[in-house]
């Protein structure tokens, strides 16, 4: 339980820090999400969750 604590917090600040450092950028960024598909989304999403599934899988083998 407390890895998963620890991966949260290194989560909120690896995107604060993006968000600090490049505001316009990210909301370019978002701005741009609004153009693709649903299904588009789904699958990038499911595709990063299997990749950091595998990787927290191999760490912790």
């Amino acid at each position: 339980m407390n890895e998963l604590v620890i991966a949260f917090g290194l989560f909120l600040f690896i995107e604060g820090i993006l968000y600090a450092l490049f505001p316009a950028k990210m909301k370019n960024m978002l701005k741009k999400l609004d153009l693709l598909k649903d299904s588009q989304l789904r699958s990038g999403g499911l595709i990063f969750a299997v990749i950091g599934f595998v990787i927290v899988y191999l760490i912790k083998s």
